[in-house]
């Protein structure tokens, strides 16, 4: 099995080398091949650093109290929308308004420094890089950021324009498999209702994101619940309802939309 490529991305020696030590605790680093990258000054050493190396998982620092990781964030999950980030906050205390805010720049996952142990951390990377979002666990169990997303969610959905999302009409296969999505399935479950590989599946959801105009799964079920592709299950059903939702990259549309 590869490696998982893992790119650490801060200003700060120290940080960098604080997270590497961290991740080569146990049998943590086995399964990794980890990169240092000093971000610059504007991100941009970042963004040519991931072109350079194509990482599977960034680990990023959210910069609290100042929350100033959030752009190069997003930055980066526009521009290489195949590679997960994890972020990584200093507060000591939960923090919704911060949650959100991570949700809402499409973050795989969250993680506050100070309670995170290292079999977390390396079971949130080796999550993240087979394209599942750990971030969906942190909502289940806060229910008032779930309905704080559902309802930006709801609020994008009816506000913004309809005309010219749609680039390409889509094709049978892909419509069943992006209904598969919007019910909340990933790419290897999908890949086993329907007996084709995972790679088929990724091809077709890339193709779906393209033909959308999409900049993510979660951006691409939007689309389609407002384009009456595939159906808005009633409120009674909010705990379905939600895990559909946040199936994707969780909500980077509530930004990317604004």
């Amino acid at each position: 099995m590869s490696p998982i490529v893992t790119m650490i991305i801060d200003d700060r020696s120290f940080f960098r080398a604080g997270v590497r030590g961290f991740l080569t605790i146990g049998e943590c680093s086995e399964a990794m091949k980890i990169i240092d990258c000093d971000a610059g000054s504007d991100g941009s050493e970042a963004i040519m650093q991931i072109a350079t190396n194509s990482p599977d998982v960034v680990i990023l620092d959210i910069g609290y109290p100042l929350l100033s990781g959030l752009a190069l964030c997003k930055k980066i999950i526009r521009t290489f929308p195949s590679t997960r980030v994890v972020m990584i906050s200093a507060n000591p205390k939960e923090d919704d308004d911060e949650l959100l805010e991570v949700i809402k720049v499409g973050a795989a996952s969250y993680l506050r420094s100070k309670e995170c142990q290292p079999e977390e951390f390396a079971e949130t990377i080796r999550r993240a890089s087979s394209g599942d979002y750990p971030i969906n666990d942190l909502v289940s169990s806060r229910p008032k950021v779930a309905w704080r997303v559902l309802r930006q969610f709801q609020e994008i959905s009816s506000n913004v324009r309809k005309e010219d999302d749609i680039v390409a009409p889509l094709t049978p296969k892909e419509m069943q498999i992006l209904t598969l999505v919007a019910e909340g399935n990933q790419n290897k479950q999908i890949a086993n209702i329907l007996g084709i590989s995972e790679q088929t599946i990724k091809n077709h959801v890339s193709a779906i994101m393209r033909k959308l105009n999409a900049n993510d799964r979660a951006h691409a079920v939007m689309l389609a619940m407002r384009n009456g592709l595939v159906p808005i299950e009633p409120d009674r059903h909010w705990g379905r309802r939600r895990d559909d939702l946040l199936s994707g990259a969780p909500t980077s549309t509530i930004t990317d939309l604004n």
